[in-house]
């Protein structure tokens, strides 16, 4: 796997793009360090890359069960350490899912997905990160 960074201005915008696909990803710092708000900051892919890491599995695994999924929402809210470098101390993932679902079927793919099959979640997990997830069915 491999991606690649190009820088679009003279402060800190950059575009990504991945090897698999040809799609970019604008990425920016904080003002703070010549940040201008026009992409995503890195701290927020993390977030971003653990919630769709996990929503992929658990939409993958309630398919396999024929449950029917109308809609999924995914929140993720990260708290971060004050000290340099800012890292998350705890991150928590809420489920939000609209459809025909057994809520004991769903509550077992989530924990299947986020805590089984999400690299991203053992990734930071094993740096010391705690990550808690809820699931909810509208």
């Amino acid at each position: 796997m491999k991606v690649e960074l190009n820088r679009l201005n003279d402060a800190v915008h950059f575009e990504a793009k991945g090897n698999a696909t040809d799609v970019k990803v604008s990425i920016d710092g904080s003002p703070e360090i010549g940040g201008q708000g026009l992409g995503v900051r890195p701290m927020e892919l993390v977030l971003m890359a653990l919630g769709s890491c996990s929503s992929l599995d658990l939409i993958a695994i309630l398919k396999k069960q024929r449950q029917v999924i109308e809609d999924v929402k995914i929140e993720v809210d990260g708290q971060r350490r004050d000290e340099i470098p800012s890292i998350f101390t705890s991150i928590h993932i809420n489920f939000i899912l609209k459809g025909d679902l057994d809520p004991v079927k769903v509550n077992k793919a989530a924990e299947l997905a986020v805590k089984k099959y999400c690299s991203v979640h053992d990734m930071l997990v094993a740096g010391g990160v705690e990550i808690t997830y809820s699931v909810e069915i509208v």
